[in-house]
């Protein structure tokens, strides 16, 4: 496989300074992987340009490590109409060009910490082929599930007293916030949400909800008067089981419950691992509001608004509302994958110990389902109502989602393979099971977001009483769209949380 690294990239693998901390980790995972590592030629006058004459010496030498791409393929059309005719830089019109080597297949994927080349890459439709240093060891790891073992990691609450303050995870924070531990241990009697690997911590989140009346005169510009939830702390150390998102779902669950009007966070920008934390809130919303000041410095501040909004457009922007505007569709899921995929799902006849969150599909809120149903007028911001099949009394609703993009044509197994890993039950064997399956009719992807549990559980004996389904006969494998009608009776049946609702 041959992955082109971006003049970012190169930087921060050579700089006498260590920039990003997980360098290391990426670089040894290429090696480890017999992948071969390319820069464009434009990587090296870059180089020239923006670096002191001494270390342009030192890098020109540890150039020589990497192949450089020889020729350069001509610009395609499709990148000379979506991107090139746009470009005003020459910033601009050079990410055009590194992309363009990737789009025409001379190079295999691209890693880069630019958010303006992974903007394009979406415009392209190659965004699953560009990676920044964290997606990439996400996807390493998942792909590759034997050389890492979490069998015991699970999210649980726990009251601060009983959590181990001298864990070294407590370090960054301690270092950051002068009066942390004093601050930790008036906490004992409250709950914080911890991760625990091989008895040291791995994960941390505390939520605290802040009414109308709370006080921000140090941040800038004021708060106005709204009922907010404050993620206090959180962090995650961890690559390959998409943690983070766990957590997220966690934040969004209690911003559901307690029906805040918004959530916010603060964190001193100064870290890659901080820097991947805020680009993960930011794909699902947050923004830049402002600074906080204290005695330990100045913060940045992020905020999400969470008053009842649904984006068509991005659903990851207004994440976990769903709106009574969008088709649904009834989607068939068959009992050996459905806990797999949705352990908040889970049946009272199967154990949570079978189901720890110990792989990336179980954590993550953007997943996918593949499907050969002939049914495939689906759309972005569709609705998705799960059924765990297993007839008359066992086959039961349980899980709403929303649908982010629909990819269909997809001209191989590798492509498919891409589309899926960490977000599906499937393994790769199977994976390949799928595309191989019918020789005509080739699998086609939803890459969905993971919304909502129902609290009661609707079977299909129910479905047939309420006239949902007309027998057990007629119900529809795969794929198929209800009635607006319809959906409103499941939703009060299995009082479902109108909050997450928008009329």
């Amino acid at each position: 496989m041959k992955i082109l690294l971006d003049t970012n990239i190169i930087i921060h693998r050579e700089a006498s300074t260590v920039i990003n901390q997980d360098i290391g980790q990426l670089f040894n995972w290429i090696d480890k992987l017999h992948y071969e590592k390319y820069i464009h030629p434009l990587t090296v006058d870059e180089l020239k340009n923006h670096l002191d004459a001494n270390t342009v010496k030192t890098i020109q030498i540890k150039l020589k490590s990497y192949n450089l791409l020889r020729t350069l393929s001509p610009i395609d059309k499709t990148v000379q109409n979506i991107l090139s005719n746009n470009d005003k830089s020459q910033n601009d019109k050079n990410d055009t060009l590194i992309l363009n080597e990737l789009y025409n297949n001379r190079v295999d994927i691209l890693i880069t910490e630019d958010k303006n080349i992974h903007r394009k890459a979406i415009s392209l439709n190659i965004s699953n082929k560009v990676f920044n240093i964290s997606n990439f060891l996400d996807n390493v790891l998942s792909a590759h599930p034997s050389l890492i073992d979490y069998k015991v990691l699970s999210i649980k609450k726990e009251y601060f007293g009983n959590i181990n303050l001298k864990d070294e995870f407590f370090n960054t924070f301690r270092a950051q916030y002068k009066k942390f531990d004093e601050w930790f241990n008036k906490k004992s009697d409250e709950i914080a949400y911890i991760c625990l690997y091989d008895g040291k911590i791995r994960g941390f989140l505390f939520l605290k909800v802040e009414n109308e009346d709370e006080v921000y005169t140090d941040i800038k510009p004021i708060f106005t008067k709204k009922k907010r939830l404050k993620i206090g702390t959180f962090k995650t150390n961890l690559y390959g089981v998409k943690l983070g998102e766990r957590y997220l779902k966690i934040i969004f669950d209690n911003a559901i419950i307690q029906k805040v009007e918004e959530i916010y966070f603060t964190i001193f920008n100064d870290s890659t691992e901080k820097k991947g934390l805020i680009n993960l809130m930011e794909t699902f919303g947050f923004n830049y509001f402002g600074s906080k000041s204290s005695e330990s410095g100045k913060e940045e501040v992020y905020v999400r608004n969470f008053s009842k909004t649904f984006n068509s457009s991005n659903p990851k922007l207004t994440f976990p509302y769903i709106s009574t505007l969008s088709k649904i569709h009834f989607v068939s899921i068959y009992p050996a994958y459905h806990t797999e995929l949705f352990p908040d799902s889970i049946l009272r006849t199967e154990s949570p110990n079978d189901f720890v969150e110990n792989k990336p599909h179980r954590n993550a809120i953007s997943k996918v389902y593949i499907s050969h149903s002939l049914e495939r007028d689906i759309n972005k911001s569709d609705i998705l109502l799960f059924y765990m099949t297993g007839g008359y009394y066992k086959g039961v609703v349980t899980t709403l989602g929303i649908v982010e993009s629909v990819k269909d044509n997809l001209k191989s197994e590798t492509d498919l393979i891409r589309c899926c890993r960490g977000k599906t039950v499937l393994s790769e064997s199977e994976i390949k099971e799928f595309w191989n399956r019918f020789a005509k009719l080739k699998p086609f992807v939803i890459n969905f977001l993971y919304v909502y549990s129902l609290p009661k559980r609707l079977n299909l004996k129910e479905l047939i009483e309420n006239k949902i389904i007309a027998s057990v006969t007629s119900m529809p494998r795969g794929i198929f769209e209800i009635s607006k009608e319809h959906f409103e009776v499941i939703l009060n049946l299995s009082k479902t949380d109108e909050n997450i609702i928008v009329s």
